[in-house]
């Protein structure tokens, strides 16, 4: 079975380190990672934007390998903390009679920023909108 992109992306990177093709100090993947930014806020055409966004994501993986970090876990858990969060929000504009499409993006981002503080807190009575109770995972986070 052939890996995903995000496996290959992976792979290829951890053998060129194996060859020595690698930052010695993290501080070089994050200046990639800045410089990958810049260079898709500044892609002019579809077909840059495609590119420059392939290169971010590649850096983003290539740095989740000098943080040691899975990135196949790293982003099912941020995945998962959106649709809790959304699922927050999408339970308060029902709360509030509020249509989704219609609601005004400062009022979604209320309620998305009340979901943020219920999950630091672990508030027991914080739930999405199926009803089931929410709590932070093992590690806190910003989205």
């Amino acid at each position: 079975m052939p890996a995903d992109s995000l496996d290959r992306a992976r792979q290829v990177q951890d053998a060129a380190a194996r060859l020595g093709f690698d930052w010695p100090e993290i501080d070089g993947a994050w200046d990639k990672l800045h410089e990958e930014v810049g260079e898709l806020q500044a892609a002019a055409s579809d077909a840059e934007r495609r590119e420059e966004l392939g290169d971010l994501l590649f850096m983003l993986v290539n740095l989740s390998r000098h943080l040691g970090v899975n990135p196949r876990a790293a982003l099912a858990q941020a995945t998962a903390k959106f649709e809790r969060r959304f699922a927050h929000v999408q339970a308060g504009m029902r709360a509030q009679g509020r249509p989704m499409e219609a609601a005004e993006l400062d009022a979604m981002e209320a309620l998305w920023q009340a979901a943020k503080r219920l999950e630091r807190r672990g508030e027991p009575g914080y739930r999405s909108a199926s009803g089931q109770a929410q709590g932070t995972g093992p590690q806190g986070d910003d989205q």
